[in-house]
């Protein structure tokens, strides 16, 4: 005879309910099936993902696989029947990790780029995800060093942890703080502006998806299993960056998207992106709101001006001075979120919790936003920030106190007793993505525009 289910077993359900009725829906709450959040992350590899690679898996009492599960089943309950059939929203978490081979590696993300270094009175978390972003490390230290990661790691050393984290962002790098999780999470979405309601929205909607990587093309591969027509507009000079790595996930992301380019440097480019964007229904972009306007793209006139349009806005930190303008990803933004403080709170030291965790959950929260904001017949601007998104999840129904989270933790443990944790697996790929500019012309023609 099967145990009754716990409190713990019905938190996704909860956290879907009050998702939708963040987003002021009224439509029934799914009914998941219960699963405890612990047992959600040895399923999927997320906790595979997590420790020491010489030391057990460790479990992370926050409930980010239970979370994915919600977020996904959330936009089910708007999304035509069958949609997401025989997908668990915990399993996009750890996708990428499948397909790229990584592994856990503690103070290292499974990624490699990005790192937990100890300062002078605490910790940051580091990621030179970019080329670049070594040559700006003179710079951050105010002097010469080598170019490799045990010569930033003395230097990081003997500084004072918010210099670290001040200079660094001011420098355009990816930083974050070793810090706890906020007292009261922030809400994961945010309208900035908002848009006249269209009546009579589109049968279809035509999403426009500015964004690279990850959170933003997870958002536009989970509105196209929706139903909707997403054509992928990349730059000509410099196009989606997951290009350069394995073909399997960015397939996974892409195909089946119509691909523009165009060249953002020109005029005729510029004048095109602005009448792409007249013509769509859902915007996806994943910009700081500095580089858009440098175009000649205003997103909160724009969804003024345009009754029904729904505007998603994937930042690090949001669209409000002064974090606008800090770069992050999908590593460090866990950390700024509080995993690796919670981490060293309740298991002594910290470690990253999966790989770049808060890509995927920010698509998937981004994605319901999209979809609820375009049933409504126009969302208006919504930022939706990694950061915030990992302080929500972090905070649902959050112990109040380290007690509490230790005896989560310990709780938590105990039901993974004889489960095997699996590893990260990943879906296959329908059909292989277009290449930049594959679709111009049909989509041009189909959108009612002039090449």
């Amino acid at each position: 005879m099967s145990a009754r289910p716990t409190d713990d077993d019905r938190l996704a359900s909860r956290y879907a309910a009050a998702l939708l009725q963040s987003l002021d829906l009224a439509v029934p709450a799914p009914a998941l099936a219960p699963l405890h959040p612990a047992l959600a992350a040895a399923a999927c590899g997320l906790q595979a993902l997590t420790g020491e690679s010489d030391g057990p898996a460790l479990i992370c009492p926050a409930p980010l696989a239970a979370a994915a599960d919600a977020a996904l089943a959330a936009l089910a309950t708007l999304a035509p029947e069958g949609a997401f059939e025989g997908l668990a929203g915990r399993d996009l978490l750890t996708e990428r990790a499948a397909v790229f081979g990584h592994a856990r590696r503690g103070a290292v993300s499974p990624g490699g780029s990005c790192r937990l270094l100890a300062t002078g009175d605490g910790a940051v978390a580091l990621n030179l995800a970019r080329d670049d972003d070594w040559s700006l490390l003179p710079a951050l230290f105010e002097r010469d060093l080598d170019a490799d990661w045990p010569a930033v790691t003395r230097a990081v050393s003997g500084l004072r942890m918010h210099d670290v984290v001040e200079r660094g962002r001011e420098l355009g790098l990816a930083v974050a703080p070793v810090v706890p999780p906020p007292s009261q999470p922030p809400p994961w979405v945010r309208t900035v502006a908002s848009a006249r309601p269209d009546p009579r929205p589109a049968p279809r909607p035509r999403v426009l998806d500015l964004s690279s990587l990850w959170a933003g093309p997870l958002c536009g591969h989970l509105l196209q299993r929706c139903g909707a027509e997403v054509v992928k507009l990349e730059g000509l000079q410099r196009p989606d960056g997951a290009r350069r790595g394995p073909a399997a996930f960015f397939d996974l992301m892409n195909a089946g998207k119509r691909c523009v380019a165009l060249d953002f440097g020109s005029p005729g480019g510029r004048r095109q992106l602005a009448a792409l964007i007249a013509r769509a229904d859902i915007v996806i972009e994943a910009s700081r709101p500095r580089a858009l306007r440098q175009l000649g793209i205003d997103a909160e006139a724009l969804v003024r001006e345009r009754p029904g349009l729904t505007w998603i806005s994937l930042t690090g930190y949001g669209r409000e001075a002064p974090a606008a303008q800090w770069v992050a990803y999908g590593d460090d933004a866990g950390v700024a979120g509080g995993l690796a403080y919670l981490m060293r709170q309740v298991h002594g030291h910290a470690c990253f919790v999966g790989d770049a965790i808060a890509d995927p959950l920010a698509g998937l929260h981004a994605a319901l936003a999209a979809w609820a904001g375009w049933r409504a017949g126009g969302g208006g601007l919504l930022s939706v920030s990694l950061v915030d998104v990992i302080r929500h999840v972090v905070g649902f129904e959050a112990p109040t106190n380290a007690d509490g989270w230790h005896r989560r933790a310990r709780d938590w443990a105990a039901v993974l007793t004889s489960v095997n944790v699996r590893p990260p697996q990943a879906r296959s790929a329908s059909a292989r993505a277009a290449a930049p500019g594959d679709d111009n012309a049909h989509v041009f023609a189909d959108w009612g525009l002039a090449c």
